[in-house]
């Protein structure tokens, strides 16, 4: 399994990784190690994340990374991350489109 961020996604995960960042830069170091280690598990195990308690009925998935949550969709030998959000914010109907690349 290949695991590829859509645009959208890489762009939340920078901005996360820059707000933690300016308030403690190691805590940035750890959090992009945390989440680079939760992610490569699902190379092995595409569907080890949970299913989205918002939307149980999704072929979305998450996989948590305190205090983010990383959205993602396997199509193919594809594990799509489609966003990234702060466990805070309420995630809308999952709508992004993943296409084969």
């Amino acid at each position: 399994m290949k695991i590829v961020f859509t645009p959208s996604a890489r762009d939340q995960f920078l901005r996360a990784l820059a707000y933690i960042r300016r308030e403690k830069p190691s805590a940035a170091v750890s959090f992009r190690h945390k989440a680079e280690k939760a992610l490569s598990r699902l190379q092995d195990f595409p569907n080890s994340g949970r299913t989205l308690p918002e939307f149980p009925d999704s072929h979305y998935r998450e996989v948590i990374v305190p205090p983010y949550r990383f959205f993602y969709r396997v199509k193919g030998n594809v594990v799509w991350i489609v966003a990234v959000w702060h466990s805070a914010q309420v995630p809308d109907t999952p709508d992004a489109k993943v296409k084969d690349e």
